[in-house]
Protein backbone atom coordinates (compact mmCIF):
# COMPACT_ATOMS: atom_id res chain seq x y z
CA UNK A 1 0.00 0.00 0.00
CA UNK A 2 2.63 2.40 0.87
CA UNK A 3 4.16 1.99 -2.41
CA UNK A 4 1.24 2.16 -4.52
CA UNK A 5 0.64 5.60 -2.51
CA UNK A 6 3.76 6.85 -3.05
CA UNK A 7 3.85 5.70 -7.04
CA UNK A 8 0.14 7.87 -6.68
CA UNK A 9 1.30 11.03 -5.03
CA UNK A 10 4.06 11.16 -8.17
CA UNK A 11 2.07 10.58 -10.69
CA UNK A 12 -0.69 13.96 -9.50
CA UNK A 13 2.65 16.00 -8.88
CA UNK A 14 3.74 14.92 -12.67
CA UNK A 15 -0.10 15.80 -13.57
CA UNK A 16 0.50 19.32 -11.86
CA UNK A 17 3.62 20.02 -13.13
CA UNK A 18 2.23 19.42 -16.79
CA UNK A 19 -1.26 21.69 -16.08
CA UNK A 20 1.27 24.19 -14.83
CA UNK A 21 3.11 24.27 -17.85
CA UNK A 22 0.23 24.27 -19.99
CA UNK A 23 -0.94 27.06 -18.26
CA UNK A 24 1.72 28.91 -19.09
CA UNK A 25 2.18 27.96 -22.15
CA UNK A 26 -1.66 28.84 -22.72
CA UNK A 27 -1.23 32.53 -21.23
CA UNK A 28 1.63 33.49 -23.13
CA UNK A 29 0.53 32.08 -26.70
CA UNK A 30 -3.13 33.06 -25.87
CA UNK A 31 -1.48 36.55 -24.88
CA UNK A 32 0.64 36.48 -28.22
CA UNK A 33 -2.83 36.04 -30.44
CA UNK A 34 -4.77 38.03 -28.79
CA UNK A 35 -2.09 40.93 -29.73
CA UNK A 36 -1.79 39.38 -33.33
CA UNK A 37 -5.46 38.86 -34.10
CA UNK A 38 -5.85 42.72 -32.76
CA UNK A 39 -2.85 43.95 -34.85
CA UNK A 40 -4.54 42.18 -38.40
CA UNK A 41 -8.10 43.74 -37.82
CA UNK A 42 -6.62 47.10 -37.14
CA UNK A 43 -5.42 46.80 -40.81
CA UNK A 44 -8.79 47.60 -42.01
CA UNK A 45 -8.43 45.71 -45.23
CA UNK A 46 -9.71 41.81 -44.49
CA UNK A 47 -12.32 40.70 -46.47
CA UNK A 48 -15.29 38.80 -44.39
CA UNK A 49 -13.37 35.17 -45.27
CA UNK A 50 -10.34 35.78 -43.89
CA UNK A 51 -12.27 36.74 -40.85
CA UNK A 52 -13.79 33.85 -40.60
CA UNK A 53 -10.75 31.91 -40.98
CA UNK A 54 -9.16 33.98 -38.61
CA UNK A 55 -11.19 33.87 -35.93
CA UNK A 56 -11.72 29.96 -36.16
CA UNK A 57 -8.19 29.57 -35.86
CA UNK A 58 -8.48 31.61 -32.98
CA UNK A 59 -10.73 29.84 -31.44
CA UNK A 60 -9.45 26.34 -32.08
CA UNK A 61 -6.89 27.44 -29.93
CA UNK A 62 -8.49 28.60 -26.86
CA UNK A 63 -10.84 25.32 -27.04
CA UNK A 64 -7.15 23.38 -26.96
CA UNK A 65 -6.89 25.45 -23.64
CA UNK A 66 -10.10 25.31 -22.17
CA UNK A 67 -9.85 24.46 -18.61
CA UNK A 68 -5.76 25.49 -18.54
CA UNK A 69 -7.01 29.43 -18.42
CA UNK A 70 -10.16 30.84 -16.64
CA UNK A 71 -11.14 32.67 -18.99
CA UNK A 72 -13.03 35.94 -19.48
CA UNK A 73 -12.69 39.31 -19.93
CA UNK A 74 -11.77 42.13 -17.93
CA UNK A 75 -14.66 44.97 -17.75
CA UNK A 76 -12.38 47.80 -17.26
CA UNK A 77 -12.41 50.50 -19.48
CA UNK A 78 -9.42 48.92 -21.80
CA UNK A 79 -9.24 45.94 -20.70
CA UNK A 80 -8.18 42.93 -22.49
CA UNK A 81 -8.02 39.06 -20.71
CA UNK A 82 -7.01 39.79 -17.54
CA UNK A 83 -7.59 36.13 -16.87
CA UNK A 84 -4.81 35.38 -19.58
CA UNK A 85 -2.01 37.13 -17.39
CA UNK A 86 -2.23 40.61 -19.32
CA UNK A 87 -3.52 44.34 -19.33
CA UNK A 88 -3.64 45.94 -21.88
CA UNK A 89 -4.15 49.02 -19.79
CA UNK A 90 -0.58 49.91 -20.24
CA UNK A 91 0.39 46.67 -22.63
CA UNK A 92 1.72 44.80 -18.68
CA UNK A 93 1.56 42.37 -17.26
CA UNK A 94 -1.14 41.38 -14.70
CA UNK A 95 -1.57 39.85 -11.55
CA UNK A 96 -1.43 36.14 -12.98
CA UNK A 97 1.88 37.10 -13.81
CA UNK A 98 2.68 38.16 -10.06
CA UNK A 99 1.27 41.81 -9.59
CA UNK A 100 -1.51 40.74 -7.29
CA UNK A 101 -0.96 43.95 -5.40
CA UNK A 102 -2.39 46.58 -7.49
CA UNK A 103 -5.62 48.36 -6.45
CA UNK A 104 -7.55 49.85 -8.75
CA UNK A 105 -9.03 53.80 -8.25
CA UNK A 106 -12.08 53.10 -10.80
CA UNK A 107 -11.12 55.99 -13.12
CA UNK A 108 -9.39 55.48 -15.98
CA UNK A 109 -7.75 52.17 -14.95
CA UNK A 110 -5.17 53.51 -12.77
CA UNK A 111 -3.67 51.72 -10.61
CA UNK A 112 -1.46 52.20 -7.22
CA UNK A 113 0.93 49.49 -5.97
CA UNK A 114 1.05 48.90 -2.35
CA UNK A 115 5.11 49.32 -2.19
CA UNK A 116 4.45 53.04 -2.35
CA UNK A 117 3.34 55.32 -4.71
CA UNK A 118 4.55 53.97 -7.97
CA UNK A 119 1.77 53.75 -10.25
CA UNK A 120 1.43 52.16 -13.81
CA UNK A 121 0.72 55.96 -16.12
CA UNK A 122 1.87 58.00 -13.15
CA UNK A 123 2.28 60.83 -15.78
CA UNK A 124 -0.83 60.54 -17.54
CA UNK A 125 -1.79 64.23 -18.16
CA UNK A 126 1.02 66.16 -16.42
CA UNK A 127 3.37 66.43 -19.18
CA UNK A 128 1.20 69.34 -20.92
CA UNK A 129 0.00 67.08 -22.63
CA UNK A 130 3.11 64.96 -23.93
CA UNK A 131 3.51 60.87 -23.40
CA UNK A 132 6.23 60.45 -20.83
CA UNK A 133 7.12 57.54 -21.94
CA UNK A 134 6.73 57.99 -26.01
CA UNK A 135 9.22 60.82 -25.63
CA UNK A 136 11.98 58.85 -23.81
CA UNK A 137 10.92 56.00 -26.15
CA UNK A 138 11.77 58.32 -28.76
CA UNK A 139 15.00 58.94 -27.75
CA UNK A 140 16.78 55.35 -27.07
CA UNK A 141 15.12 54.22 -30.48
CA UNK A 142 17.99 56.96 -32.25
CA UNK A 143 20.09 55.80 -30.30
CA UNK A 144 19.39 52.18 -30.55
CA UNK A 145 19.51 52.84 -34.17
CA UNK A 146 23.16 53.71 -34.03
CA UNK A 147 24.31 51.36 -31.82
CA UNK A 148 22.52 48.34 -30.77
CA UNK A 149 24.94 47.23 -27.45
CA UNK A 150 22.66 51.03 -25.56
CA UNK A 151 20.14 47.60 -24.90
CA UNK A 152 23.19 46.05 -22.28
CA UNK A 153 24.44 49.14 -21.32
CA UNK A 154 21.24 50.30 -20.14
CA UNK A 155 20.13 47.53 -18.52
CA UNK A 156 23.21 47.15 -16.37
CA UNK A 157 22.89 50.81 -15.33
CA UNK A 158 19.46 50.61 -14.32
CA UNK A 159 20.83 47.16 -12.08
CA UNK A 160 23.79 49.57 -10.87
CA UNK A 161 21.57 52.34 -9.70
CA UNK A 162 18.79 50.24 -7.95
CA UNK A 163 21.23 47.47 -6.35
CA UNK A 164 22.97 50.52 -4.29
CA UNK A 165 20.62 52.46 -2.13
CA UNK A 166 17.63 51.72 -4.11
CA UNK A 167 16.59 53.54 -7.32
CA UNK A 168 17.13 57.31 -7.28
CA UNK A 169 19.60 57.58 -10.06
CA UNK A 170 22.48 58.45 -7.31
CA UNK A 171 24.84 56.96 -10.13
CA UNK A 172 24.08 59.78 -12.78
CA UNK A 173 25.41 62.01 -10.31
CA UNK A 174 28.61 63.92 -10.98
CA UNK A 175 31.37 64.08 -8.57
CA UNK A 176 34.90 62.91 -7.02
CA UNK A 177 33.58 60.32 -4.61
CA UNK A 178 30.62 60.12 -6.28
CA UNK A 179 28.93 56.02 -7.43
CA UNK A 180 30.28 56.71 -10.86
CA UNK A 181 34.12 56.74 -9.41
CA UNK A 182 33.05 53.02 -7.63
CA UNK A 183 35.41 50.30 -9.23
CA UNK A 184 32.76 48.56 -10.58
CA UNK A 185 30.73 52.06 -11.96
CA UNK A 186 33.29 52.27 -14.00
CA UNK A 187 32.33 50.75 -17.40
CA UNK A 188 28.66 51.31 -16.96
CA UNK A 189 28.28 53.73 -19.68
CA UNK A 190 24.63 55.04 -21.33
CA UNK A 191 25.07 58.54 -19.20
CA UNK A 192 24.65 60.56 -22.11
CA UNK A 193 21.64 59.42 -23.46
CA UNK A 194 19.83 59.38 -20.38
CA UNK A 195 20.93 63.22 -20.41
CA UNK A 196 19.45 63.36 -24.22
CA UNK A 197 16.27 61.69 -22.97
CA UNK A 198 15.75 63.94 -19.45
CA UNK A 199 16.50 66.76 -21.88
CA UNK A 200 13.21 65.89 -24.37
CA UNK A 201 11.52 65.75 -21.21
CA UNK A 202 12.28 68.99 -19.48
CA UNK A 203 11.45 70.80 -22.98
CA UNK A 204 8.02 69.62 -22.87
CA UNK A 205 7.09 69.12 -19.34
CA UNK A 206 9.92 71.15 -17.08
CA UNK A 207 10.66 69.71 -13.36
CA UNK A 208 7.94 66.92 -13.55
CA UNK A 209 9.70 63.59 -14.56
CA UNK A 210 12.78 61.86 -12.41
CA UNK A 211 16.22 61.05 -13.41
CA UNK A 212 15.48 58.03 -11.38
CA UNK A 213 11.88 57.30 -13.78
CA UNK A 214 13.93 57.73 -17.01
CA UNK A 215 16.88 55.22 -16.50
CA UNK A 216 13.64 52.68 -15.69
CA UNK A 217 11.62 53.55 -18.90
CA UNK A 218 14.89 53.63 -20.73
CA UNK A 219 15.89 50.18 -19.89
CA UNK A 220 12.72 48.89 -20.61
CA UNK A 221 12.43 50.24 -24.22
CA UNK A 222 16.02 49.10 -24.77
CA UNK A 223 14.70 44.96 -23.55
CA UNK A 224 12.20 45.62 -26.24
CA UNK A 225 14.42 47.12 -29.19
CA UNK A 226 16.72 44.31 -28.07
CA UNK A 227 14.14 41.69 -28.91
CA UNK A 228 12.97 41.23 -25.19
CA UNK A 229 9.31 42.15 -25.67
CA UNK A 230 7.74 45.20 -23.92
CA UNK A 231 6.64 45.29 -20.77
CA UNK A 232 4.82 47.96 -18.24
CA UNK A 233 6.79 50.07 -15.62
CA UNK A 234 5.35 51.68 -12.54
CA UNK A 235 6.69 55.52 -12.16
CA UNK A 236 6.43 57.67 -9.58
CA UNK A 237 10.07 57.33 -8.68
CA UNK A 238 11.89 60.40 -7.22
CA UNK A 239 15.72 61.47 -7.06
CA UNK A 240 18.03 60.82 -4.47
CA UNK A 241 20.50 63.54 -3.06
CA UNK A 242 23.31 61.55 -2.41
CA UNK A 243 25.80 59.63 -4.13
CA UNK A 244 29.61 57.98 -2.78
CA UNK A 245 31.70 55.67 -4.17
CA UNK A 246 31.62 53.47 -0.52
CA UNK A 247 27.86 53.09 -0.85
CA UNK A 248 28.59 51.05 -4.07
CA UNK A 249 28.32 47.42 -2.86
CA UNK A 250 27.45 45.25 -6.12
CA UNK A 251 27.82 41.44 -6.42
CA UNK A 252 31.27 40.42 -7.50
CA UNK A 253 31.37 37.88 -10.56
CA UNK A 254 33.20 35.39 -8.56
CA UNK A 255 30.46 35.49 -5.86
CA UNK A 256 29.24 32.18 -4.94
CA UNK A 257 25.68 31.15 -6.15
CA UNK A 258 24.30 31.32 -1.98
CA UNK A 259 26.09 34.47 -1.31
CA UNK A 260 24.32 36.04 -4.47
CA UNK A 261 20.93 34.74 -3.04
CA UNK A 262 21.37 36.50 0.50
CA UNK A 263 22.52 39.72 -1.71
CA UNK A 264 19.59 39.36 -4.04
CA UNK A 265 17.45 38.70 -0.96
CA UNK A 266 18.23 42.02 1.17
CA UNK A 267 17.09 44.17 -1.25
CA UNK A 268 13.33 42.08 -1.58
CA UNK A 269 14.15 40.24 -4.70
CA UNK A 270 13.33 35.94 -4.75
CA UNK A 271 16.18 33.29 -6.02
CA UNK A 272 13.93 33.51 -9.64
CA UNK A 273 14.05 36.47 -9.58
CA UNK A 274 18.23 36.72 -9.16
CA UNK A 275 18.51 34.24 -11.96
CA UNK A 276 16.57 36.16 -14.48
CA UNK A 277 17.83 39.28 -13.52
CA UNK A 278 21.56 37.48 -14.01
CA UNK A 279 19.72 36.50 -17.51
CA UNK A 280 20.75 39.95 -18.48
CA UNK A 281 23.71 39.19 -19.28
CA UNK A 282 22.20 37.42 -22.52
CA UNK A 283 23.53 40.76 -24.06
CA UNK A 284 26.56 42.83 -23.73
CA UNK A 285 30.01 42.11 -22.90
CA UNK A 286 32.75 41.18 -20.00
CA UNK A 287 36.33 42.46 -19.69
CA UNK A 288 39.19 39.34 -19.90
CA UNK A 289 40.12 40.65 -16.59
CA UNK A 290 36.86 39.88 -14.89
CA UNK A 291 37.36 35.90 -15.96
CA UNK A 292 40.75 35.08 -16.70
CA UNK A 293 41.41 33.28 -13.27
CA UNK A 294 39.23 31.17 -14.94
CA UNK A 295 41.37 30.58 -18.03
CA UNK A 296 44.44 29.85 -15.78
CA UNK A 297 45.04 29.79 -12.01
CA UNK A 298 41.00 29.02 -11.22
CA UNK A 299 41.10 29.54 -7.19
CA UNK A 300 44.91 29.52 -7.07
CA UNK A 301 45.28 26.01 -8.09
CA UNK A 302 47.17 26.89 -10.77
CA UNK A 303 44.92 24.76 -13.30
CA UNK A 304 41.81 26.51 -15.49
CA UNK A 305 38.59 26.12 -14.27
CA UNK A 306 36.91 22.15 -14.53
CA UNK A 307 33.85 23.42 -14.94
CA UNK A 308 34.57 25.30 -18.59
CA UNK A 309 33.90 23.29 -21.89
CA UNK A 310 37.43 22.56 -22.87
CA UNK A 311 36.31 24.37 -26.59
CA UNK A 312 35.37 27.70 -24.88
CA UNK A 313 38.58 27.53 -22.51
CA UNK A 314 40.59 27.22 -25.79
CA UNK A 315 39.25 30.53 -27.26
CA UNK A 316 39.12 32.55 -24.54
CA UNK A 317 42.73 32.04 -24.20
CA UNK A 318 43.40 32.95 -27.19
CA UNK A 319 41.31 36.25 -26.57
CA UNK A 320 42.63 36.50 -23.38
CA UNK A 321 46.07 35.80 -23.42
CA UNK A 322 47.94 35.25 -19.68
CA UNK A 323 50.01 37.88 -20.15
CA UNK A 324 48.27 40.58 -22.36
CA UNK A 325 48.72 44.02 -21.92
CA UNK A 326 45.07 44.96 -22.75
CA UNK A 327 41.91 44.20 -21.31
CA UNK A 328 40.05 42.61 -23.91
CA UNK A 329 35.98 41.74 -23.88
CA UNK A 330 33.88 38.85 -24.91
CA UNK A 331 30.20 38.05 -25.01
CA UNK A 332 28.67 36.72 -22.06
CA UNK A 333 26.45 34.85 -24.57
CA UNK A 334 28.38 32.41 -26.63
CA UNK A 335 26.07 32.00 -29.08
CA UNK A 336 26.93 34.23 -31.97
CA UNK A 337 23.72 34.46 -33.43
CA UNK A 338 22.43 35.95 -29.85
CA UNK A 339 25.25 37.92 -28.38
CA UNK A 340 22.64 40.98 -29.12
CA UNK A 341 19.27 40.00 -28.41
CA UNK A 342 17.48 39.73 -25.02
CA UNK A 343 16.36 35.76 -25.13
CA UNK A 344 17.07 32.49 -23.34
CA UNK A 345 20.11 32.08 -25.00
CA UNK A 346 22.12 32.69 -21.92
CA UNK A 347 20.70 29.58 -20.19
CA UNK A 348 20.95 27.36 -22.89
CA UNK A 349 24.94 28.37 -23.05
CA UNK A 350 25.66 27.88 -19.40
CA UNK A 351 24.00 24.26 -19.11
CA UNK A 352 26.61 23.63 -21.87
CA UNK A 353 29.06 24.84 -19.42
CA UNK A 354 30.01 27.80 -21.72
CA UNK A 355 29.33 30.84 -19.16
CA UNK A 356 31.36 33.54 -18.61
CA UNK A 357 31.50 34.76 -15.46
CA UNK A 358 31.82 32.59 -12.59
CA UNK A 359 28.89 33.27 -10.86
CA UNK A 360 26.93 32.79 -14.48
CA UNK A 361 28.59 29.07 -14.44
CA UNK A 362 27.47 28.47 -10.99
CA UNK A 363 24.00 29.36 -11.61
CA UNK A 364 23.43 26.12 -14.03
CA UNK A 365 24.93 23.65 -11.37
CA UNK A 366 23.96 24.93 -7.85
CA UNK A 367 20.95 22.75 -7.01
CA UNK A 368 19.35 26.23 -5.89
CA UNK A 369 19.09 27.36 -9.00
CA UNK A 370 20.16 24.98 -11.55
CA UNK A 371 15.94 24.13 -12.08
CA UNK A 372 15.30 27.44 -12.72
CA UNK A 373 17.82 27.87 -15.55
CA UNK A 374 16.27 24.28 -16.89
CA UNK A 375 13.32 25.95 -17.31
CA UNK A 376 14.54 29.37 -18.43
CA UNK A 377 16.50 27.38 -21.20
CA UNK A 378 13.24 26.14 -22.31
CA UNK A 379 11.86 29.46 -22.94
CA UNK A 380 8.52 29.31 -22.66
CA UNK A 381 7.75 31.96 -20.54
CA UNK A 382 11.36 33.72 -20.40
CA UNK A 383 10.09 37.43 -21.59
CA UNK A 384 7.19 37.02 -18.80
CA UNK A 385 9.34 36.51 -16.11
CA UNK A 386 12.32 38.64 -17.01
CA UNK A 387 9.80 41.40 -16.93
CA UNK A 388 8.43 40.58 -13.70
CA UNK A 389 12.33 40.46 -12.47
CA UNK A 390 12.64 44.10 -13.61
CA UNK A 391 9.43 45.22 -12.31
CA UNK A 392 10.49 44.55 -8.56
CA UNK A 393 14.10 45.66 -9.41
CA UNK A 394 12.94 48.65 -10.67
CA UNK A 395 11.07 49.21 -7.28
CA UNK A 396 13.81 48.46 -4.72
CA UNK A 397 14.21 51.34 -1.81
CA UNK A 398 12.26 53.89 -4.03
CA UNK A 399 11.82 57.26 -2.85
CA UNK A 400 8.31 58.36 -3.83
CA UNK A 401 6.17 61.22 -2.64
CA UNK A 402 8.16 64.39 -1.27
CA UNK A 403 10.81 62.48 -0.63
CA UNK A 404 14.24 63.00 -2.38
CA UNK A 405 13.67 65.66 -5.52
CA UNK A 406 13.49 65.79 -9.76
CA UNK A 407 16.67 66.66 -10.61
CA UNK A 408 16.79 69.40 -13.31
CA UNK A 409 19.99 67.82 -14.58
CA UNK A 410 20.79 64.22 -13.58
CA UNK A 411 23.63 64.90 -13.27
CA UNK A 412 23.94 67.31 -10.45
CA UNK A 413 21.08 68.15 -7.33
CA UNK A 414 19.20 70.76 -7.83
CA UNK A 415 20.03 74.50 -5.52
CA UNK A 416 18.50 74.18 -2.27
Amino acid sequence: MTALHERRKVEEGEERGAEREKVTLCRVSVFNRVTATESWLEQGSRGLVELALGLIIFINFTAQCHGALPFGFDNRKGGRASQFGFDNRNGGLDSQFGFDNRKCNGKGGHCLVKNGALQFGFYNGKCNGGDVEAIVGGVIQAWFKKDATIVPALLRMQFHDCFVNGCDASILLDGNNSEKTAPPNLSVRGYEIIDAAKAALEAKCPGVVSCADTIVIAARDAVSLGGGGRYAVQTGRRDGLVSLAQNVDLPAPSISVSDSINAFAKKGLGVVDMVYLLGGHTVGVAHCSLFKDRLYDFQNNGMPDRTMDPMLLNILRSRCPQNATTDSTVNLDQNPKSALVVDNSFYQQILLQRGILQIDQELALDPQTKGSVIYAARGLDFQTKFAQAMVKLGAVQVLTGTQGEIRTSCRVVNNH
